[in-house]
Order: structure tokens, then C-alpha cells, then sequence
């Protein structure tokens, strides 16, 4: 199962605001196959047994926020690939929550 965490930054937009943009790059991976995403407040965790599936997010994403028109986009990757076991991202958060009082 391979986990990752992309965080896009729109750069040089007209506003601090970029939830627009981000709105839109998920909207873009919305329907694809093998693929799971969950949103937090610092960015995007993408979730396939497919390591291109990740990249291809990854692409699609940043391609959509430069088609609306922002000539620059920072993309922040962090994979987790493991292959000893599958594990979904519900059960890696529920593996720490359980140690929490």
C-alpha cells in the first residue's frame, strides 16, 4: 500500500486565499480509479496500491491548478510506501490514537 501527503501552493495569485485552487485540484482526482484521498488542514493524503496512481494524481493536480491560469505551483510529496502488509489510512491513525489517554 503506498501512502502520501501532497500539499500544493499556488504562488503569485492575486490572494492569500488558495482554497480555490485546491478545491479544484482534488475535484481533479475526485473520480480516479485505485485511488483514496482524505483532506486535512495542511494538504492531501492520497491513498492506492499503485505507485503511478500517486504520480498521476500528483500531475493531474498541479496541471489543474496551472490551468487556471497560476504560472507557478510549489508541490510538497511525502510517500510512504510499505509492502510487508496493507494497511489503510484509517487503521495507521487508529494505531496511534489507541496509545493517546
Amino acid at each position: 500500500m503506498i501512502h502520501a501527503e501532497i500539499s500544493i501552493y499556488p504562488m503569485a495569485t492575486n490572494t492569500a486565499s488558495v482554497g480555490f485552487y485546491i478545491a479544484k485540484a482534488i475535484e481533479s482526482i475526485r473520480d480516479m480509479d485505485g485511488l483514496r484521498y482524505e483532506i486535512n488542514p495542511m494538504g492531501t493524503v492520497l491513498e492506492s496500491h499503485a505507485f503511478r496512481t500517486i504520480l498521476d494524481a500528483t500531475e493531474r493536480m498541479t496541471e489543474t491548478v496551472h490551468n487556471l491560469g497560476v504560472v507557478r505551483v510549489e508541490v510538497v510529496l511525502k510517500i510512504d510506501s510499505r509492502k510487508d502488509r496493507e494497511v489503510r489510512m484509517e487503521e495507521k491513525i487508529e494505531s496511534v490514537t489507541k496509545h493517546l489517554r
